[in-house]
């Protein structure tokens, strides 16, 4: 079983502080859904957590496994088992997917290690069946023209095949419509449990209709202020967020 810990961890932007003392805990086969207001950090932790250069840490720690990620690039990060899905994936034009991912699978192997491409397309075509999609799509540049949902599954594609220990879902709800939202819980839903944890960040419960999540956890002022179980998301639906916010003035006057 692998751990990811997030111990008192800050992050700043220039000299703005954004992530201000976050503290989680996430073990294989988990799913901590992260919920919060526009701007309170929630994109900026997974970030920071995989590396974007354009984030700095001033404080606390991210241990793998009991080992600190933050002095390593963030392809290292990759190959010792964190994975990002960005809320707003890039086209690479001339690139294909198949392609893509064989490169990125190479890229996890050892130095001098050799990929077999008759078992590379094995597994490429029993993770595409797994996830329901056609095996044409491999020919396809990575996310040149395509639809918000195409984006997000070819994201569930790359975690399928690189297999990580733990996914940090920036908003993989973004942009989708109802059907695309859906395609896409199937796709994380299949490859959820046994090794893998998942942050899941998102504004909305309706995602966690499809995705039901073992925790809830409230982002608010760059800190996690409030923790439950599915419940809290539909509190947190019902009723908006400035509950939490009065909670939290009333606990501090």
């Amino acid at each position: 079983m692998s751990k990811l810990e997030i111990k008192d961890f800050r992050v700043s932007i220039g000299d703005k502080p954004i992530v201000k003392g976050f503290n989680l805990t996430i073990n294989s086969g988990e799913v901590h859904a992260i919920m919060g207001p526009n701007g309170t950090g929630k994109s900026t932790l997974a970030k920071a957590i995989a590396g974007h250069p354009d984030y700095a840490v001033t404080g606390g720690d991210v241990l793998l496994d009991g080992k600190s990620v933050l002095a390593m690039e963030p392809d290292e990060r990759a190959r010792a088992g964190l994975f990002l899905a960005f809320q707003y994936p890039s086209e690479i034009p001339g690139v294909s997917i198949a392609n893509f991912l064989r490169a990125a699978v190479q890229a996890r192997m050892a130095e001098g290690e050799e990929l077999d491409a008759t078992g590379y397309y094995k597994r490429l075509y029993s993770k595409m069946d797994l996830l329901k999609i056609d095996r044409k799509f491999t020919s396809r540049s990575v996310n040149e023209g395509f639809s918000g949902g195409e984006k997000k599954r070819c994201e569930i594609l790359q975690m399928a095949m690189l297999e990580p220990k733990f996914a940090l879902m920036d908003e993989t709800d973004s942009g989708l419509d109802i059907d695309a939202l859906r395609i896409v819980a199937d796709g994380v839903n299949a490859l959820r449990g046994g090794q893998l944890g998942i942050m899941l960040i998102t504004h909305y419960q309706r995602l966690l209709d499809y995705i039901v999540p073992d925790f809830v956890h409230v982002m608010y002022d760059g800190r996690l202020v409030k923790s439950g179980d599915k419940s809290l998301a539909l509190e947190l639906e019902a009723k908006g967020y400035d509950w939490v916010k009065q909670e939290l003035a009333a606990a501090s006057a």
